[in-house]
């Protein structure tokens, strides 16, 4: 059926030829995927099968004959013989057989006039007769299997609930047979054991009498070692009924054989034969040709004489001997290939075995092939192989049933061997046609003196001869009197249904089929076998023929139980109609979907497939990303920043809103450059919300410092255009060295979308507030700084690293070692290599820098006297300046384009100073002073050498202040306050510096104005979101649902989302179980899919255009755009990388540390929201993310306002979950339940266990049902399933969201998974004794459930021992699966209040799962580990039998491995498995190392410990461990550190700080440190 959905996808136009089977079209018509009138050619191969029930022949009739005429396809037949039966009587007969065959396909037959003409292309074979002598009778064994088989069928019948011929239905093996053919689905069926030993039997028997008691013994054998091998046998009653009966058989067998050729051995029987039997008592021994040494077989003869002797006793049949002589003839044959023809499946099984233990017939490769509707079935996969090892002759005989007859083209084939005689003439002629190759030979095997035989083969060969006479010639049938025997197609259809608007039918035919797949498409487990099942009832009326109805019953989960059919003349019709009833009520019950299909609940929609055909993600999935636009608030709109461009009108005057931007420090730094800053203020066009001003940011301005930001209104002020044009030429100055970004403001576009400017206030707080605002704007400042003419220097300008070459991108290679990008650079501007260019600091010739101009040519200006120098006054690159006005500004260096912050000038050093050593290197000095550095790494003679230096800092790119960047990052852990203030110091020749215009506090304060607007910005957005839903919930709290995790700021939207995701899964499945209570369990669960799947919200997101609401990617300020300064997106902006400075001068530090503004850690990966290039408005959105944030949305509002309010957020989504009261009180009907089966249970003790009363008792049955019980008016558990389900995980998750609410999401997510699972479920069913009621009807379940309870009475045993989800033992689902129905009854039953759902539930879960108990799981601790360790993982897993092993292999070593029946447990085992050994290992290699370094014992090993202890500080809700350096010292080839740690513990504070070992990396110190904290906190808390 599956077939059905992918020929959906194959039907589009551009598909002109479809192949498929005959059953498969028959489907599609009548569910009407394809019209007849839609096909213009239909090609039938094998046509004779046109006829009775066949499928072509419904086709036919069904559908071809009832189209009009000229709508009809072309048919074209082909066959090799137009009569499939065992031949013709007369050419008179034959005629009529053939007219038949025309006028049911409505076509003529045509055949070759000349057989020579096609003998050119297709040889015909020689035929070849083979006679053999009929087999002995082994009377006795024959009559002592039979008797088992009576015996079975004993048993079978009394074991069955009704006798056999009630059950028409279940045992009908005509419809069973129609359900596997027609739909491809095999019905499983526990009580079939009985059935399929018989035919097991039959099979043994067969052999014993066509190819001897060997073969018998070895196929005996054969199922029995299958039927132990069996996967799914752990779970049938009758394997061990059937293994006892093969047992019997085999023994008889086997000792039969032994004892056959003892008896026989003083008749002259070679003696190798009678050696064979009394070496091979054991079992395997007694195989033919297995000889002892002494007898080596050479060729065919003695194979002869030890076959020969055992046809004599009965062992093998003169037929299989005879096949064997025949096979000896083509030893010599190259290139040999024969297909031998077998009546019965057991037969093509065992004569491979055969010829495989024959020494002489060692030239053949053999294999069987048969066909899957048999116990044996071979999967096409297999065929195909089987068929291909044929074809390129890895396999040169095949052994095959009628499978084999039709169709199979094997060029190279050229011996066919009719082991069988065939049972028609079709079958006789096409195993003829599959010897290819000319010169092959056709052998026919016929028993001597067998008459039926020898009637057969004449009756075929003339038959063959009739049928072409007749196709060419045509005998007149005009004169035939009795009509009868010539079929009249009917065009009238027979009773069907058909649904109007699709045209879809059920008829008669295929009504009992159809109720059949839908009830195996019914939701069950392996322990439930879903089938409809009939009653049949005789009418006998006196003297009229007997009459029959039929009663159909379908399974519990069925909408509807039971239907009468109407009185039929036979049984069959009976069925049928009573199916075709019940096909047309499901149908209008919406169980079918108007193609008569199995309604998948997938509502109105077809089911989307799962990837486009181009194989691109799915939208609703994290890898599905589109661009979208970053949404900006309307409030931020506003025309007025257009103004005050060209001709300034200053009458008009443009009415602005101004708000100071408020920082508040917390903590403190010893750092001035912190505290330093210029205030700023910013005029929007609008007045804001206040919300806006009542949030206060954080932003993390130093590991030691946080800033508070906010917004305060200070009032509206009038400015004039021409005040506004200074603003923004102001405003774009500032920025564009801020962010970056080269601009002027007299070309820079403004886009009236987000209008709002900076500007500088007067730097004393505390004016009286009285003050008019527009004296706070600090006038001054802004005319000194745009109308200097400093901006006309492209080195004070943004980027001037660009302008002169030497920024690292341009210089090629990592930013940090500019070596050989810096050879490159220098021959790019064909100057030669300096033979000493170190390998830091990037370079760019001087005379370069001279030759354009940027700075003023120096013997121009006259030096100036000596004393002048001393004088405060400094020479600079652009003149003079006196050095008191130097501290604190800015300073550009010409040589080299990076600025620096001056942070005093140092009198006391100067040029000629010694260059410093970098610290521990010992080699020559490489420049003996600074001039000399300059001189040989930038090729500038300095002229003033006895000036003092200016000592500088760099000025660090603009940072996103948002996220808390100082956080246990590795590299900067836990350095004391000490370290944390090593600034790099870098000691500059005025000579080479440019005094910029912009004064350093003002830069330094307008690096924190874009982390702020950001913030604002998204604030703003999340208040239009408000307003647009329109229901009061925080502001702060909607930020949160907008806010993605890969933003990494202090809060994001997972917990939320987590939250929503519950209660929408809960809402939805209120509603689906309410609305529609005729649709069953998989009906639902699929339509709650669609309703809440990811690609549904992510939908609804868009349409409600959230994804410009959404705050996806980590502010990067080089990507943000300022009103009026756009980001340059080119191949050199990297945000927050290493700062601005050089590191050339002296540093006080070689390594490159962190520095106070250096942000050393940034993601390469796209993460959401990060796009590369293009322009900023656009960024990368997963669809994932979009879905999430509506779960997320939903959880803030029920947070916020309960149901009401989550409830009103889905309406405004689209998502419906409301309905009218009056509609629901229809659907709470009160369950009938009988009265026999009320009193069957004991509902003191159940609801005892509950602790409450129902008020309809009827509920609870239900919930307590499994679908394997046979019915009896209650329906199972499975509806209530679907709605408990989903109100527990719903209401748990509620509980740890508010219990827990400082847990990171990622554990509460672990700590949900553990809580709101099967496993855990189960466990709470077995502890409070709820399985002893469970009604069920399989003695399977019985048996696994017996297993589960006593595994979980030995763990409560263990102590200390919780199983949250992590036990050994697999629950049976069925457990888990009655707390969730009871949970969906309690609901129910108290009037759909999940109050009451918890307050029973709330105990019963207890111990719940808590952040301390919850264990990690083995796999996702493993792969943590390997990840920190950067060591390879992978799991490889096989199965054998039914065990699936799962070995695990680190970095290619085997480390653990495990083996259970379920393969995702024994990927478990093993991963805990590994972590032990992995545990022991490390234990023991530190033990070593221990011993050698003669230390004192540390336990464990350090490589665990850090994680450890952070996992310790996970599980108690601890901020992570403080680590700081005490110490580092030593020479720089062997330095040390030490290490100490201490954790803030939430009930007891600070733990003392315990100090390590001094180590050799900063890792090893900290390891040692956390060691000794462990320590600790095991004595503190054990």
């Amino acid at each position: 059926m599956q077939m059905c959905f992918t020929l959906e996808r194959l039907l589009h136009p551009e598909q002109k030829v479809l192949v498929m089977t005959a059953q498969i079209l028959l489907n599609i018509l009548r569910h009407s995927i394809i019209k007849m009138e839609a096909i213009n050619l239909l090609i039938l191969d094998e046509c004779h099968h046109a006829v009775k029930k066949h499928p072509y022949s419904l086709v036919m009739s069904e559908f071809y004959h009832t189209t009009p005429k000229d709508k009809r396809p072309s048919v074209f037949g082909m066959t090799a013989s137009p009569v499939n039966l065992k031949g013709v009587s007369s050419q008179v007969d034959c005629a009529i057989k053939i007219r038949n065959l025309e006028s049911k396909l409505d076509s003529i037959v045509c055949t070759i006039k000349d057989r020579k003409e096609l003998e050119k292309h297709v040889p015909m074979p020689s035929e070849v007769v083979v006679e053999y002598d009929k087999a002995a009778s082994l009377w006795s064994l024959h009559e002592q299997i039979k008797q088992m088989e009576t015996e079975v069928e004993e048993a079978a019948k009394s074991s069955c609930r009704r006798s056999k011929w009630q059950f028409m239905g279940a045992r009908d093996a005509g419809a069973k047979e129609e359900l596997r053919q027609v739909y491809g689905v095999s019905e499983r069926t526990e009580s079939d054991g009985a059935a399929n030993l018989i035919q097991k039997l039959r099979a043994i028997n067969y052999a014993l009498g066509e190819l001897g008691q060997w073969c018998a013994y070895k196929v005996a054998q054969s199922f029995l070692t299958a039927l132990q091998n069996d996967e799914r046998a752990n779970y049938q009653l009758d394997v061990k009924f059937q293994e006892s009966y093969l047992n019997k058989v085999v023994s008889l067998l086997q000792c039969q054989l032994s004892e056959g050729a003892v008896s026989d051995k003083d008749t002259k029987v070679a003696d190798s034969e009678s050696d064979v039997a009394q070496d091979g008592t054991g079992a395997d021994e007694i195989e033919e040709g297995e000889l002892p040494d002494s007898h080596v077989v050479s060729g065919g003869e003695h194979v002869d004489v030890i076959i020969g002797a055992a046809v004599a006793d009965g062992k093998v049949t003169p037929k299989v001997q005879s096949l064997i002589k025949i096979l000896l003839k083509y030893q010599q044959t190259e290139d040999f290939r024969a297909i031998i023809f077998v009546e019965r499946v057991v037969s093509a099984l065992v004569l491979p075995k055969v010829f495989a233990e024959l020494p002489s017939l060692s030239f053949i490769e053999c294999a069987s092939l048969i066909g899957h509707n048999n116990s044996h079935e071979m999967r096409t996969c297999q065929m195909q192989d089987t068929i291909s090892k044929f074809r390129d002759g890895r396999v040169t005989l095949l052994v095959a049933t009628s499978v084999a007859e039709e169709g199979l083209d094997i060029r190279q084939c050229n011996v066919v061997i009719r082991f069988d005689l065939a049972k028609t003439v079709l079958a006789y002629i096409q195993s003829r046609g599959r010897a290819r190759k000319p010169g092959s030979d056709y052998i026919l095997m016929v028993e001597r003196g067998n008459l039926s035989h020898e009637a057969f083969l004449r009756n075929a060969r003339n038959s063959e001869e009739t049928l072409r006479k007749e196709a060419i010639e045509r005998t007149d049938l005009s004169h035939l009197k009795d009509i009868s025997r010539l079929i009249s197609v009917d065009s009238s259809p027979g009773t069907v249904y058909q649904v109007e608007s699709t045209g879809a039918v059920v008829s008669l035919n295929s009504a009992v089929g159809l109720i059949h797949f839908y009830c195996s498409q019914l939701p069950s487990d392996r322990y439930s076998i879903l089938r409809p099942e009939f009653i049949m009832e005789r009418h006998e009326k006196p003297g009229g023929p007997t009459e029959y109805s039929c009663k159909l019953q379908l399974p519990c989960n069925a909408p509807f139980e039971k239907l009468e059919g109407p009185v039929c003349s036979s049984m069959r019709l009976a069925q049928q109609a009573v199916c075709l009833a019940a096909c047309k009520k499901l149908h209008e019950m919406g169980a079918f979907t108007d193609m008569l299909l199995p309604d998948k609940g997938s509502g109105e929609e077809r089911e989307k497939v799962d990837q486009n055909d181009e194989g691109d993600p799915l939208p609703g999935t994290a890898r599905h990303r589109e661009f979208y636009p970053e949404g900006v608030a309307d409030i931020l709109k506003g025309e007025w920043i257009l103004s005050g461009r060209d001709v300034c009108n200053n009458s008009k005057l443009l009415h602005v809103y101004m708000y100071a931007v408020q920082c508040v420090n917390f903590g403190s730094s010893k750092d001035p450059f912190l505290t330093q800053v210029s205030d700023f203020a910013v005029l929007f066009g609008n007045k804001l919300d206040a919300e806006v001003l009542s949030m206060s940011m954080d932003l993390f301005i130093a590991r030691t410092m946080t800033t508070k930001a906010s917004l305060v209104l200070k009032g509206l002020i009038d400015i004039t255009e021409s005040q506004l044009a200074s603003l923004k030429s102001f405003h774009v100055r500032l920025m564009s060295i801020v962010l970056d970004v080269d601009v002027e403001p007299s070309t820079t576009p403004w886009d009236p979308a987000k209008a709002y400017l900076f500007v500088p206030v007067v730097g004393d707080k505390f004016v009286d507030k009285s003050v008019d605002p527009m004296r706070e704007i600090d006038w001054d400042l802004i005319e000194k700084i745009i109308n200097t003419s400093a901006w006309n220097n492209p080195l004070q300008k943004a980027r001037p690293d660009v302008y002169l070459g030497t920024n690292e991108r341009t210089l090629g290679g990592d930013r940090r070692e500019y070596g050989f990008g810096k050879l490159r650079h220098g021959m790019a501007f064909g100057q030669k290599s300096h033979p000493t260019y170190g390998i830091r600091g990037a370079v760019a010739q001087f005379d370069v820098v001279k030759a354009s101009g940027l700075v003023p040519t120096r013997d121009a200006i006259e030096l100036p006297k000596h004393a002048d120098l001393t004088n405060g006054k400094l020479m600079m690159a652009d003149g003079c300046m006196s050095a008191e006005d130097l501290v604190g500004r800015i300073v550009t260096a010409a040589h080299s384009g990076k600025r620096f912050y001056v942070d005093s000038v140092r009198y006391d050093m100067t040029a000629e100073n010694s260059f410093p050593r970098k610290e521990g290197y010992l080699g020559p000095l490489e420049y003996s002073s600074y001039a000399d550095y300059y001189k040989q790494k930038y090729g500038v003679e300095l002229m003033y050498k006895q000036q003092p230096l200016i000592r500088g800092r760099g000025v660090s790119y603009c940072k996103n202040l948002l996220s808390p960047r100082f956080e246990h990052k590795e590299e900067h852990e836990g350095e004391t306050e000490e370290t944390l203030d090593k600034t790099y110091y870098v000691f500059l020749p005025p000579e080479l510096c440019l005094v910029h215009p912009l004064p350093g506090s003002l830069v330094r304060g307008a690096q924190r104005l874009p982390s702020i607007m950001r913030r604002v910005e998204s604030i703003l957005l999340a208040i239009q979101l408000k307003d647009i839903i329109k229901y009061p919930v925080p502001t702060s709290k909607i930020l949160e649902a907008l806010t993605a995790a890969s933003c990494q700021e202090t809060f994001c939207y997972e917990r939320a989302e987590l939250l929503g995701d519950a209660y929408l899964k809960w809402v939805v499945s209120r509603f689906l179980f309410l609305r529609y209570p005729q649709k069953h369990e998989g009906q639902l669960t699929r339509m709650r899919q669609q309703k809440v799947s990811n690609m549904v919200l992510y939908q609804y997101a868009l349409s409600k255009g959230l994804q410009s609401y959404i705050q996806a990617d980590r502010f990067a300020p080089s990507r943000w755009a300022a009103p009026g300064v756009l980001p340059v997106f080119d191949e050199d902006t990297k945000d927050g990388e290493s700062s601005f400075f050089d590191q050339e001068g002296s540093l006080t530090e070689t390594e490159r540390g962190m520095d106070q503004c250096g942000d050393g850690f940034e993601d390469d990966e796209m993460e959401d929201g990060e796009l590369e290039g293009d322009s900023s408005s656009y960024r990368v959105l997963s669809s994932k993310t979009l879905a999430d944030v509506v779960e997320a949305l939903i959880g803030v509002y029920y947070v916020e306002g309960g149901k009401i309010a989550a409830n009103h957020l889905m309406k405004w989504i689209g998502i419906q979950v409301e309905f009218d009261a009056d509609e629901i009180e229809c659907t709470t009907r009160p369950s009938n339940v009988p009265e026999s089966i009320l009193r069957s249970i004991n509902f003191d003790s159940l609801e005892g266990a509950l602790n409450i009363k129902f008020n309809d008792k009827g509920l609870l049955v239900e919930a307590i049902t499994h679908a394997s019980r046979p019915s009896s008016g209650v329906s199972c558990y499975q509806r209530l399933e679907f709605v408990g389900d989903a109100v527990l995980d719903h209401l748990i998750t509620r509980h740890l969201f508010f219990t827990y609410t400082d847990l990171p999401p990622g554990r509460l997510t672990d700590l949900r998974a553990a809580a709101v699972n099967n496993e855990n479920f189960a466990r709470v069913a077995v502890k409070h004794n709820l399985h002893v009621h469970l009604r069920h009807g399989s003695s399977a379940l019985e048996k696994q459930i017996r297993d589960f309870v006593k595994e979980v009475h030995d763990e409560l045993l263990k102590p200390g021992f919780n199983s949250f989800g992590l036990s050994d033992c697999k629950a049976p689902k069925v457990l888990g699966d009655i707390v969730e129905s009871i949970a969906g009854a309690i609901f129910l039953d108290s009037g759909r209040n999940t109050g009451v759902v918890w307050k029973v539930f709330q105990p019963l879960l207890q111990p719940m799962v808590t952040p301390e108990t919850l264990p990690m799981h083995p796999v996702r601790e493993l792969q943590e580990r390997c990840q920190q360790q950067a060591e390879g993982l992978e799991y490889k897993a096989s199965r054998s039998g039914n065990l699936a092993t799962v070995e695990v292999f680190i970095d290619g070593v085997q480390v653990g491995i495990a083996q259970n029946p379920q393969k995702k447990m024994a990927q478990k085992l093993a991963a805990r498995n590994a972590l032990v050994a992995l545990k022991e290992k490390e234990t023991a290699e530190a033990k070593e190392q221990d011993d050698e370094n003669g230390k004192k014992k540390k336990n464990g090993n350090q490589t665990f410990t850090r994680q450890t202890l952070n996992d310790i500080c996970l599980r108690r809700n601890w901020p992570m461990p403080f680590y700081r350096c005490v110490n580092e010292g030593g020479p720089a080839h062997a330095k040390r550190f030490t290490f100490a740690v201490r954790v803030n513990t939430t009930d007891r504070g600070w733990t003392d700080e315990c100090v390590g070992e001094p180590m050799p990396s900063v890792k090893k110190a900290k390891d040692s440190a956390a060691v000794l904290l462990l320590e600790l906190i095991n004595k503190l808390y054990s």
